[in-house]
């Protein structure tokens, strides 16, 4: 990166203008939209907001719970850029938008010198601060109000406060639901679901058990594939297991996933299970601490997700057929507002309200990758620039110019993964 050199105590001075990028590249590295609507300009779009409202009157009546997923996720959203907003205020820098969605506006009013208001693409939203970077091309009335222009501290605030939002509700959701509903918690074992006919299992597991060990070799996690696969196919095992309450011990000769058109290099036992779990209710004063732990773990699944989903292997395996784990796999919110409905009907309020508090924590974390035009992006530019810095009190500037290519790069990615997953929820929706 180049540097431009500008000493703290010097007075604004005017910056170079950018050199003449796409608009939509100035938005990416901007961070939103670039023009804002003359206060005085008429025409507040009333007729689509009222358009917009209808369509959540319409998915109320189709299904509440994705009405009650979509309600949540919207205020996800906008908590996100309140984030942005309010420590960008108190912070001394100018905030020109806040909007709702991309595209075209739909509605919009003016209060102070922000811009408020809805776009018609439904895709996230976003605050629009001046002077993000030095391809922002500024008035030098307004330079000392840029992003640009202040501290390290107040820039990393200002551009994590929107993860930071969403740790915040994920821990008020979660202290919520482990206080009222109780907190699920994993129990020893595989849960058997089903039992395929002619099967290993056939006659010896029950639907009900609790798988608990194979041959001593405990089930760890729900993960009795893992276990079983250990064995060779032929072998006479001993299964431990829980039925209505009471251990036993059952004895079977495991077979070869032959039979279920494998090549039958591996064992196979012939049944579906899930991971046990109970509900531990909290005290509404370890609740949060609970949350917390919870949070953590969902963070480290989080990143691992994404370093996963990100790999083209894994997508274009998934666009081919020839990969169904659904744990490797792109999704959009219609996938997962298609599987709300299922969460809804199984775990009512409390199970949507739990699927919103690990989406935020999933939400909060992405944004924080190092990558323009996340968040994260923006924070680790900060950080390099401040690294440049040293002990010196001449500000450094980098010159994001230089990462536009790179940006384009992640932004088409981005794109990929999108329209893969929503073809994806489409026509391989996640059961």
């Amino acid at each position: 990166m180049s540097e431009h050199l500008k000493p703290e105590s010097s007075p604004p001075a005017a910056w170079p203008a950018p050199t003449a990028p796409s608009r939509f590249v100035s938005e990416v590295v901007a961070g939103g939209a670039v023009g804002e609507r003359p206060p005085d300009e008429k025409g507040s779009g009333i007729i689509g907001l009222v358009v917009l409202i209808g369509i959540f009157v319409a998915l109320a009546v189709a299904n509440i719970w994705w009405f009650v997923f979509a309600v949540g996720l919207l205020l996800s959203i906008v908590l996100h850029e309140v984030g942005h907003y309010s420590t960008a205020r108190w912070s001394g820098m100018k905030v020109t938008q806040f909007f709702v969605g991309f595209g075209p506006r739909v509605w919009s009013m003016h209060h102070r010198s922000t811009e408020f208001g809805v776009r018609a693409l439904p895709l996230g939203a976003f605050v629009r601060i001046v002077g993000m970077n030095m391809m922002d091309d500024v008035d030098d009335a307004d330079e000392e109000q840029t992003y640009r222009s202040k501290s390290y501290p107040k820039r990393m605030l200002v551009i994590t406060a929107g993860s930071l939002m969403h740790f915040l509700l994920a821990l008020v959701l979660l202290s919520a639901v482990f206080t009222t509903r109780g907190e699920a918690v994993v129990l020893p074992g595989a849960e058997v679901m089903s039992v395929g006919e002619e099967m290993p299992a056939t006659g010896v597991v029950l639907p009900g058990d609790v798988i608990l060990s194979v041959d001593g070799l405990e089930v760890v996690d729900g993960a009795l594939g893992d276990v079983v696969r250990s064995f060779e196919p032929g072998s006479a095992v001993d299964i431990a297991i829980e039925r209505a309450g009471v251990e036993m011990v059952v004895t079977t000769t495991l077979g070869s996933n032959a039979l279920v058109g494998g090549d039958g290099t591996s064992s196979f036992l012939g049944v579906s299970t899930v991971m046990p779990v109970a509900l531990e209710q909290r005290a509404w004063w370890s609740a949060p601490w609970h949350s917390v732990t919870a949070m953590v773990d969902q963070m480290w699944m989080s990143v691992k997700g994404v370093v996963t989903v990100l790999n083209p292997a894994n997508v274009i395996a998934h666009l081919s057929g020839d990969n169904a784990d659904p744990m490797t796999r792109p999704t959009t919110l219609v996938g997962i507002t298609a599987v709300s409905d299922d969460v809804g009907q199984s775990g009512g309020f409390a199970g949507i309200i739990e699927l919103l508090a690990f989406l935020n924590v999933f939400v909060g974390v992405f944004n924080l990758f190092p990558l323009l035009p996340l968040d994260g992006g923006h924070a680790a530019i900060a950080t390099y620039e401040r690294a440049r810095e040293g002990r010196t009190r001449s500000r450094y500037h980098a010159d994001v110019a230089r990462l536009v290519p790179l940006t384009m790069a992640v932004v088409a990615m981005l794109a990929f993964m999108f329209m893969s997953g929503l073809y994806l929820d489409i026509v391989n929706p996640i059961r």
